[in-house]
């Protein structure tokens, strides 16, 4: 059977032929016990995955025998394979070949690092019988047992000299490493063995704490999206009842106004009515009065002009009140002042909702840093800003020292340029963590954050002893400053990268 024929009834984890197939969910078919043994070790990420296609599955798949592969392999096993000769004992280009073999070489099962070379089963079974060869150390077959050889003497290299840090030959270390620290490879290895396994284990004590924070910010994550959730719901019930209890104010207002028009135009049309009868009264007294004063016949007149005369009031007067026409003029206005009222309320709980909604802050913050190479984590470099220095500060090496002067720089003016105060800010604006360091020789020196209209002072000591800690959340970015105290003072902002 060819190579490309074996290979589509191979494991591609063993490589050997399928043992128990059995299929995954994306096809690809691998001995029952292999991808059990590669899905165990994903057990913790709860993913497993095709180690071909690297297709990945949750919850794990449950593994089902391939019943046509395993009858195909059993079938090869007791005809082909059984028949044909043994040329998997043959190294192939990727395989360790063996250095005694000759003609067509087998494959090493051992290379061995005292003779340095490979031997197939048949050509090492003398390091198991020769008394000599006994001693030679063995590992699994190697293709850089080269490696061990001295270029210079074409020795086995079996010291390591510590001067030069590097693996030598017993020749090396009369000729140029004469006079060097050394030791026998074997005693460095063990040396640099333990601090390894040091560095593993802190290594694996990392892996199991970052491992814990990852399932603490999971849960973290689904709090916040819980949390969130029930947020949203919770706030537009209490905005659906707010936009309900004004609409029902509105309503009120409304029946109200139209309650009070209906009355009050009632009210106006009876005294229409009660002016329109006593006009059209008056009108018929005045065609009698009319009619009696062009009476001629004198008796006639004198007979009638008693019964006239007492039938007109002469001192009625008018119950209509003259007043201005205001007169749900006053309801618009207090609903007004409502509406502005409420707006400003709006405006100030919206500004504490905000700050409430900004300050929700996972549980799993950042580590504090504590050495400077955790700080450098954070560094960012600062140039000063010329057109905010005093004009008795001057700027050199690219704006990143200022030495405070006794004559007047001659800078343009400018509005961010300080007048008053013998300081200046950085050109960058600072937000999130930021670290920096500045140096000085004498005298003293005042290092800040600010705002643009605002101070803020604070130092950090050379021996990186934490002086103070302020957090806070800030409005609107911060900038760097510094002020010289003497003249002739200087400070440089350092350059970490």
């Amino acid at each position: 059977m060819s190579n490309l024929e074996q290979e589509k009834i191979s494991c591609s984890i063993c490589l050997d032929l399928l043992n128990d197939p059995v299929t995954i969910p994306c096809g690809h078919s691998y001995c029952r016990n292999c991808i059990k043994t590669h899905w165990d070790g994903e057990d913790q990420r709860r993913i497993h995955s095709c180690p071909q296609c690297r297709k990945t599955f949750i919850p794990r798949p449950v593994l089902q025998k391939n019943i046509m592969l395993a009858a195909l392999v059993e079938d090869l096993k007791k005809t082909e394979l059984q028949a044909a000769p043994a040329d998997h004992c043959y190294a192939g280009p990727e395989d360790v070949a063996c250095d005694v073999c000759t003609g067509r070489k087998m494959k090493a099962a051992k290379s061995c690092l005292s003779c340095p070379a490979s031997y197939c089963k048949s050509h090492l079974q003398s390091h198991y019988d020769a008394p000599p060869l006994k001693r030679h150390k063995l590992t699994n077959p190697s293709k850089k047992l080269q490696q061990n050889i001295c270029s210079r003497h074409d020795e086995v290299m079996k010291i390591f000299c510590r001067t030069d840090q590097q693996c030598i030959c017993y020749l090396c270390l009369m000729d140029q490493h004469k006079g060097h620290e050394t030791v026998s490879a074997a005693e460095e290895r063990t040396e640099k063995q333990k601090k390894l396994q040091v560095s593993l284990q802190q290594i694996q004590q990392r892996i199991q704490d970052q491992e814990k924070d990852l399932k603490l910010l999971q849960q973290e994550v689904e709090a916040i999206n819980v949390s969130a959730d029930r947020a949203v719901e919770d706030s537009e019930k209490i905005f659906t009842e707010l936009i309900h209890l004004i609409q029902k104010r509105s309503s009120d207002v409304k029946q109200q106004i139209r309650s009070q028009q209906e009355t009050e135009v009632s009210r106006v049309k009876d005294l229409q009515e009660k002016l329109e009868q006593e006009i059209t009264e008056l009108k018929r007294k005045d065609a009698e009065l009319e009619q009696l004063s062009n009476t001629e016949d004198h008796n006639q007149f004198l007979h009638n002009y008693p019964h006239c005369q007492h039938s007109v009031s002469l001192h009625t007067s008018s119950s209509i009140n003259i007043r201005p026409l205001r007169y749900f003029e006053d309801v618009t206005a207090a609903v007004s002042e409502l509406r502005d009222k409420l707006q400003d309320i709006l405006r100030d709980t919206w500004t504490n909702i905000s700050l409430m909604v900004i300050e929700v802050d996972v549980l799993l913050s950042e580590s504090e840093p504590k050495t400077r190479a955790e700080f450098l984590q954070y560094s960012r470099r600062i140039t000063l800003d010329p057109n905010t220095a005093n004009r008795k500060l001057l700027l050199s090496e690219g704006n990143r020292k200022v030495t405070r002067m006794n004559q007047q720089q001659s800078y343009p003016d400018h509005p961010d340029r300080f007048t008053d105060h013998d300081q200046v800010l950085s050109r960058e604006s600072l937000t999130g963590r930021c670290y920096w360091e500045v140096e000085w020789r004498e005298g003293g020196v005042g290092v800040a954050v600010s705002y643009k209209d605002i101070r803020r002072a604070g130092c950090v000591s050379k021996n990186m002893t934490l002086l103070h800690r302020v957090k806070t959340k800030f409005t609107e970015p911060l900038y760097a400053g510094v002020r010289p105290i003497l003249y002739g003072d200087s400070v440089v902002f350092v350059n970490l990268k």
